[in-house]
């Protein structure tokens, strides 16, 4: 039954989604036409707020870059291919594939967001290797792993209001992660959607004859940078695996201090720094590093050029006050039992147009905060509608799967078919969770 949802599913997105590059122009007009028409906002002033807000993404740009990079560098050394191919084995059909892949990328999306994007497309490939499984699928089910990262241990709305001294503190107190990411009905969405969308994404896989596999071989690793006969001095250095195992073993040496001496956490600038460490290190000598970034570079090109376009529509959605529009035209029909739903849902719409858990708390919990207070709603229960919220449509959002697919070598219409169904499925999940758990 699922197939026949999915097929005309994917014909229709194959034949109608254009690339994210089109996408991003496209959202970015209409942005603004809306800013135009919907808030006191004029047409000039908001072309002034999106130009001026185009370059606010830079950073986190270049760490998503950087994340692509290092974590595609770390997959090409030769201990990585051979570990990830051992735990493919592990998988024998296309359905053990689709749900061990969904499994690995939940696993690691909830240790955290930018470690999950990564292992689930690398994990995927590594399958696509040994396994003649429709490939689209593959690596649509490693993506839908991403759903889970809000409500896990790198979920930016519960941490920040855990965090003393955020700027919401004044109104709701500092909430421990005992009342978000490990209450009650946030390990049962988990729960429940640990089981619910390996099957649902096994059940998706379509008959054998209509499967679109890949080629092992056009996924494989380019083979090590050749050594030259004879040496210049600088080429000395260049293959030097003392100078390559020693940078290696200084950067981890730093890491094993941070987690274990300082305590460190595991976020975006900690897991590139991981990747990046650890491909050096395993890689040995600089020329093998470098001749993997030259593979790896590669695929960042949508990266970017596409991320200040997101930055220019989330200022405009936020300095406009179009974002707080739509979120509170939710807010207006609910009810201290419905908040938390109608949270989640103006979240997923709002994240849409500012695909960012943090930059989207700070424009909905002015909101949902003083609905909550006055409806008398739990607000730890209203901020994880907004998180799971945020989470939910990523599965529509080119902005987080470029580095999926720029790894993976695919196009966004060629998964977004069966992200469409995960996204129905999930979002009823959830909500029902939400409101009833």
């Amino acid at each position: 039954m699922l197939n026949r949802i999915t097929q005309p599913l994917s014909r229709l997105v194959e034949r109608y989604l254009p690339d994210p590059y089109v996408f991003v122009c496209l959202l970015t007009l209409l942005v603004l036409a809306l800013a135009s028409v919907f808030t006191p906002t004029s047409s000039l002033e908001a072309i002034t707020i999106w130009g001026h807000g185009f370059w606010n993404l830079l950073q986190f740009a270049m760490q998503m870059l950087l994340i692509l990079v290092c974590g595609y560098m770390l997959a090409s050394t030769r201990p990585c291919i051979m570990a990830l191919n051992k735990l493919a084995t592990l998988a024998r059909t296309p359905a053990q594939a689709i749900i061990l892949v969904t499994l690995v990328a939940m696993l690691a999306s909830w240790l955290n967001w930018g470690f999950g994007l990564v292992v689930g497309a690398l994990f995927a490939k590594a399958l696509a290797r040994q396994i003649a499984v429709d490939y689209r699928l593959l690596v649509a089910s490693a993506y839908s792993g991403f759903i889970v990262w809000h409500g896990g241990l790198a979920g930016s709305v519960p941490l920040t209001i855990a965090t003393a001294g955020h700027f919401a503190e004044a109104q709701i107190g500092v909430l421990s992660t005992s009342q978000t990411l490990f209450a009650p009905f946030n390990l049962l969405i988990l729960g429940a959607l640990l089981v619910i969308m390996p099957l649902l994404n096994r059940f998706m896989l379509p008959p054998t004859e209509s499967q679109v596999v890949v080629d092992p071989a056009k996924l494989a690793h380019a083979e090590p940078h050749c050594r030259p006969a004879v040496l210049t001095p600088a080429e000395r250095l260049e293959h030097s695996a003392l100078l390559g195992i020693a940078l290696g073993l200084l950067g981890c040496g730093y890491l094993l201090y941070y987690f274990v001496a300082a305590n460190g956490t595991l976020n975006l600038n900690s897991v590139i720094a991981l990747f990046l460490f650890l491909a050096i290190l395993l890689h040995r000598t600089p020329a093998n590093v470098l001749h993997s970034l030259q593979e790896a570079i590669k695929g960042g090109a949508g990266i970017a050029i596409q991320f200040p376009f997101y930055a220019g529509i989330m200022a405009v959605m936020v300095k406009t006050g179009l974002a707080q529009q739509i979120s509170s035209g939710f807010v207006e029909i609910s009810s201290s039992t419905t908040l938390p739903l109608w949270s989640f849902l103006s979240a997923g719409l709002v994240n849409i147009f500012v695909p960012s858990g943090g930059g989207q708390w700070a424009v909905q919990a002015p909101i949902v905060i003083p609905a909550a207070q006055e409806l008398g709603a739990d607000i730890a229960r209203v901020a994880m509608a907004v998180a799971w919220g945020d989470a939910w449509t990523n599965l529509i959002q080119p902005f987080w799967a470029l580095p999926v697919l720029a790894i993976a070598g695919l196009k966004a219409k060629d998964i977004m078919g069966f992200c469409l169904l995960q996204l129905l499925v999930s979002g009823v999940v959830i909500a029902l969770l939400l409101t009833l758990a």
